[in-house]
């Protein structure tokens, strides 16, 4: 799916698009001149969907030279590896969960719950994978035409990261399981994942001016995007927090 002249969605799962893989979170493909690049990655399961969707749109994926991911969760990150190897591409993640991912450490990723109750399949695990550039908050990454600015937000994961930069013209943010359209957030029962936390770092993400909302799973927006988070902001600052989802 288009959704700008040099943004498209290539793969989301049983809570996005339904378009890949079922454990896939949103996958956003980026053309940004003289480099492609993915946010987040997907579970690995089945690529077979994502690199269709991507060839389908013209691209190949050998081009992509970037994978930035939002946080190292098995449904956003396990397929980096894979997608590592098969194009060469830099793996950007959290310096708060990038250890994480290299020791493939499903415990403290929650993996091990997740398989426990049913949210990923009994035989599915996680493949290590080298993380290239580790982030900190407001450290920038620059893809072909477009800069990055990582805005760390720990909540829904420790290592949760925001990526704001101007493409197209509008300010987009991609938020991964941060905070979604209609102010909702994401709190599991799973280390690293703190309410507590929430309230202390979604401050980082007033006053942006945000335009496209371009979360990790379900809907996005393309205009007003700051308004959704905004909700989550006042909701996170009161006594009841916002509406939560996993």
């Amino acid at each position: 799916m288009q959704l700008s002249e040099s943004v498209y969605i290539v793969a989301g799962g049983d809570h996005g698009l339904g378009i890949s893989e079922a454990y896939d979170s949103t996958v956003y493909l980026l053309d940004l001149g003289s480099e492609l690049a993915l946010i987040d990655a997907g579970c690995g399961i089945d690529p077979g969907p994502t690199v269709e969707n991507i060839e389908r749109h013209g691209y190949d994926p050998a081009r992509i030279t970037h994978i930035l991911l939002t946080h190292c969760h098995a449904d956003h990150a396990g397929a980096a590896r894979l997608w590592r190897e098969r194009t060469g591409a830099k793996v950007a993640a959290s310096q708060d969960e990038a250890g994480f991912l290299e020791l493939a450490d499903e415990q403290e990723l929650g993996l091990v719950r997740a398989r426990a109750d049913g949210s990923y399949p009994s035989d599915y695990r996680l493949r290590a994978c080298p993380v290239d550039v580790r982030l900190s908050h407001e450290q920038q990454v620059t893809v072909g035409g477009a800069t990055f600015t990582a805005l760390h937000v720990p909540g829904h994961s420790r290592g949760s990261i925001c990526y704001l930069a101007e493409i197209d013209g509008r300010r987009c943010l991609f938020s991964g399981d941060v905070v979604f359209c209609g102010g909702w957030i994401s709190l599991l029962n799973c280390p690293g994942s703190s309410l507590e936390d929430y309230g202390k770092y979604i401050s980082r993400l007033a006053a942006l001016r945000v335009e496209a909302l371009l979360p990790g799973h379900y809907g996005f927006t393309l205009g007003m995007g700051q308004q959704h988070i905004d909700i989550a902001i006042g909701g996170l600052q009161g006594l009841w927090p916002p509406p939560r989802m996993v």
